[in-house]
């Protein structure tokens, strides 16, 4: 497991996690799981539960949308790392 922080906001990116290329991201009592598209950009993962929990604060799921556009690149690096593709 690798994590970095930025903004407040804390991303996580788990060693033996299963592609796309995808972070988890901590911003007060939300997760949310961010896809890191090959094209540069971010976005909520297309799964049910890509949003924990399901009320959580849009604010919290912006915060962290954002945070993770600013620092594409680092968590990019930081998801490849995890998984020896350096």
């Amino acid at each position: 497991m690798g994590s970095l922080r930025f903004d407040g906001v804390l991303f996580i990116a788990y060693a033996n996690d299963h592609p796309p290329r995808h972070v988890h991201g901590f911003a007060g009592e939300t997760e949310a799981i961010i896809d890191l598209r090959l094209d540069g950009a971010v976005a909520l993962a297309e799964r049910h539960d890509a949003v924990r929990p399901a009320n959580a604060k849009r604010s919290d799921v912006k915060k962290i949308l954002n945070a993770a556009a600013l620092h594409f690149e680092e968590l990019a690096a930081l998801w490849e790392a995890m998984r020896g593709e350096e």
